[in-house]
């Protein structure tokens, strides 16, 4: 039954705040939108009730008196979700009926309890990733900047979901004045998380590990097998074309184009296509700072499985905690001593079995440069994470300070790192950064750094720029059909709306702000190595037109494209407006059928049609002749319980126990072994229609 205004009002009145935060500042009282129901049962949370859903957008609404969230550090609820799958939730604020929308997104732990503490600060946008919180997921915010002051109205609502009803409990929404402590120990209803393998200890599936001479037998045998792999003989040395030569041998990777497409040139001339795989590297972390009773097991630190650890930051921070379940595995088939020099063998040769031809991002490169495999990068030898250095301050989110007189400098030193890959003809090029935060953000760069940052070199660049539009601030003023001046530009954080004439002058200003950026960096790499392709920047999609000119820089377009496929319409746009080929970074999909909480994004109902969507992705990508390579995301499965961030996506090629799936494998030689054939245009790619799922993912 859907439950009344009435009803929610008793449970809030009744309910407590929850254990470790305040009283509330503000009482909210929740409206049920989209046919929420509540429901009864005893609950595991204090002052919490259940409720369910069927659809995105179930939840509550409230409305407050615009400027009443001034008095509030936090909202503030205690959650658990119920199932085995994923969901994802949305706190929004807005500006009104018809106004600007701020969004908190987070995804919870299932049969996890954890605590929303959502700051309010957060409304100025100057941030994107947030810090996951035990079964608190991939905190982030979305959508617009707003003012806390016209705030005055808030939604809590249902984002993502698995096919099925999503039930819940949770204590009511507060906004809470004070400070917030983190969730102590969780409440797991269904015991611990995890098993002693790494595997989710609350599902079953028929590929699940179930005990240690299991896990011995395959990963032993595997081992034994690697020396039998290799390419077919149809591939060059490089893993290129030996049917099509395309230019003389010149000892590095190229781009050319040969009247019909766009194509690579291997070393020694010959086409090449790249077919890879990211993450080539140890890589299943679970993040388990808060969530220690969720563990099964926890190998000694001191023992033979202390190489399962490694220290904080990345993507979770300084002092977060994770153990490599993976990296345990191996360790109990291939002993304490020499394990990774044996996986290290058994992963280079399972992408030649796999018949993939490129080492990704994210990767151990050096596994690479020993086997002389093809292999990408990024600079400063990370997965091209972003300008590095940090000697220029921040304007906005990760957006340096281009015109600061550090900049030049810092550019130099990311690029150092390229030095040193600078004569290696296995390397075929490099990114400069990874989905930047910045370029995530609804606010031009310009906006945002002049609503993030004091003062900054590139501000008074600005103030510059306007000058030569207007000749005083009056001038300034009447054209942008707003209060404004040329002191005011240089300094002193903005807030509020911008008008449409004030963001045209600012939006060819963050045309000049993205073109330092990338042309500096891209001179700095190109003077430290100038040998390699530079792949650009590893956008999520389209580029804006206010990117674009910067993007000229590079030798390649590189974009992470999650989607049925890379759409043509979308790589003849880039190729028209940079006139480069394009290389997908990233992109896979993923299925509820082996013991993760999500698919990851791109959502099929089982192992069979994965293995159809890589094979429709991929050939539809070579037979694309702008498109020179597609690198799928990643060689592992994530972490059940969630890498540092919280990612727990079915998207490898092998599990946590190094067990490999049959049918994604299968799949990927039979459209690796003819994808030079499509790419030429001599057989049709393969296709079949598929049921993509509703993505699932954080």
């Amino acid at each position: 039954m859907q439950t009344t205004r009435r009803g929610f009002l008793a449970v809030a009145a009744a309910a407590g705040c929850g254990e470790g935060f305040a009283q509330p500042s503000l009482r909210l009282d929740p409206e049920p939108a989209g046919g929420i129901r509540k429901e009864a049962g005893e609950v595991p949370i204090q002052g919490a009730a259940w409720y369910s859903g069927d659809a995105e957008g179930a939840g509550f609404t409230y409305r407050v008196a615009p400027g009443s969230l001034l008095k509030a550090k936090y909202l503030v609820t205690d959650l658990l979700l119920d199932g085995l799958s994923l969901a994802t939730f949305l706190i929004s604020l807005q500006e009104g009926e018809k106004g600007r929308t701020f969004q908190y997104a987070f995804g919870a732990m299932p049969q996890c309890s954890l605590r929303v503490r959502m700051a309010l600060d957060l409304v100025d946008q100057n941030r994107f990733f947030l810090t996951r919180e035990g079964g608190l997921l991939k905190p982030m915010c979305l959508g617009d900047r707003v003012d806390l002051d016209k705030v005055d109205r808030i939604a809590f609502t249902l984002r993502r979901k698995a096919p099925g009803t999503v039930r819940w409990c949770m204590t009511p929404l507060a906004a809470a004045a004070g400070a917030v402590e983190p969730l102590g120990a969780p409440v797991l209803p269904k015991g611990v998380l995890l098993d002693e393998f790494g595997q989710s200890a609350i599902r079953d599936w028929p590929g699940k590990t179930r005990g240690v001479e299991e896990l011995k037998s395959r990963i032993q045998k595997q081992y034994e097998n690697a020396s039998k792999q290799s390419w077919p003989e149809t591939f060059s040395a490089w893993g290129g074309w030996r049917a099509k030569k395309l230019a003389e041998k010149t000892g590095f990777f190229r781009t050319h184009h040969d009247g019909r497409r766009w194509w690579l040139v291997d070393p020694d001339g010959y086409a090449f296509w790249s077919a890879g795989i990211d993450d080539v590297r140890v890589d299943c972390d679970a993040r388990f700072d808060g969530l220690e009773t969720a563990l099964k097991w926890l190998p000694d630190r001191q023992g033979e499985f202390s190489a399962a650890y490694r220290g904080g930051g990345g993507r979770g921070g300084t002092a977060t905690r994770s153990v490599n379940y993976l990296t345990a595995n191996l360790i109990r088939a291939l002993g304490a001593d020499g394990w990774h020099d044996k996986w290290a063998r058994m992963a280079m040769a399972e992408l030649k079995r796999l018949r993939f031809n490129t080492v990704g991002n994210w990767s151990e490169t050096q596994l690479a440069r020993d086997a002389k495999f093809p292999y990408v990068r990024g600079i400063g030898g990370g997965g091209g994470r972003g300008g590095g250095g940090g000697r220029a301050p921040r304007v906005f989110r990760d957006f340096p300070d281009v015109f600061h007189a550090d900049f030049a400098a810092e550019a130099r030193a990311s690029a150092e790192g390229l030095k040193d890959t600078a004569g290696d003809p296995a390397l075929i090029g490099y990114f400069l950064m990874n989905e930047p935060n910045w370029g995530s953000s609804s606010d031009l760069p310009a906006v945002g750094m002049l609503c993030n940052s004091e003062s900054c070199a590139t501000r008074s660049e600005l103030a510059r720029f306007l000058k030569t539009r207007y000749a005083d601030d009056a001038a300034l003023a009447a054209g942008w059909k707003m209060a404004a001046g040329f002191e005011r530009i240089a300094a002193g954080k903005w807030s509020g709306e911008f008008t449409a004439e004030a963001k045209k002058d600012l939006e060819a200003f963050s045309i000049q702000m993205v073109t330092q950026y990338f042309q500096t960096l891209s001179k700095a790499c190109r003077e430290a190595d100038p040998h390699h392709l530079n792949l650009g920047m590893r956008w999520a999609g389209m580029p804006p037109t206010w990117a674009v000119e910067g993007m000229k820089t590079f030798d390649v377009y590189s974009l992470n494209r999650y989607d049925v496929k890379l759409p043509m319409e979308q790589a003849k746009k880039i190729n028209d407006l940079v006139g480069r080929p394009v290389m997908v970074g990233e992109f896979h999909f993923g299925a509820l059928d082996a013991g993760l909480p999500a698919s990851g994004i791109g959502h099929l109902k089982n192992q069979q049609d994965r293995a159809k969507a890589y094979r429709n992705y991929v050939e539809d990508a070579a037979a694309n002749p702008l498109c020179v390579g597609t690198h799928w995301f990643t060689l592992y499965d994530e972490s059940a319980l969630g890498r540092s961030d919280g990612e727990n996506y079915n998207i490898g090629f092998l599990d946590i126990c190094n067990r490999a799936y049959d049918d994604l494998g299968r799949a990927a030689i039979a459209t690796h072994e003819r994808l030079y054939e499509v790419a030429d245009g001599r057989v049709a790619p393969f296709y079949e229609r598929l049921d993509y799922l509703p993505k699932l993912y954080l």
